[in-house]
């Protein structure tokens, strides 16, 4: 009997604005990290990706405005903010 390999992979997704992309990669990997290096293990302080998530806020922001997608009554979130009551 023979058995395959397991390969571990993320499956990664594009943003809604293509241009967006590069930076939607370099928010993942900062909060990926960030979450296994430092909150899975007690650490809660501080919050080293709020400056590439607001970069990629405001570039995502722009591709929605540029191609005219209606989010009238939708509910954001974003770092520090509370979520909304249900």
């Amino acid at each position: 009997m023979s058995y395959g390999i397991l390969y571990s992979y993320t499956i990664l997704m594009n943003s809604v604005g293509e241009a967006c992309t590069d930076l939607k990669r370099e928010y993942d990997q900062c909060f990926n990290r960030w979450f296994a290096e430092k909150f899975l293990k007690g650490d809660r302080s501080g919050d080293p990706c709020t400056e590439t998530f607001r970069k990629y806020q405001r570039c995502v922001q722009k591709a929605i405005k540029e191609k005219d997608i209606p989010i009238d009554g939708v509910d954001f979130m974003g770092p520090n903010k509370d979520k909304p009551d249900s």
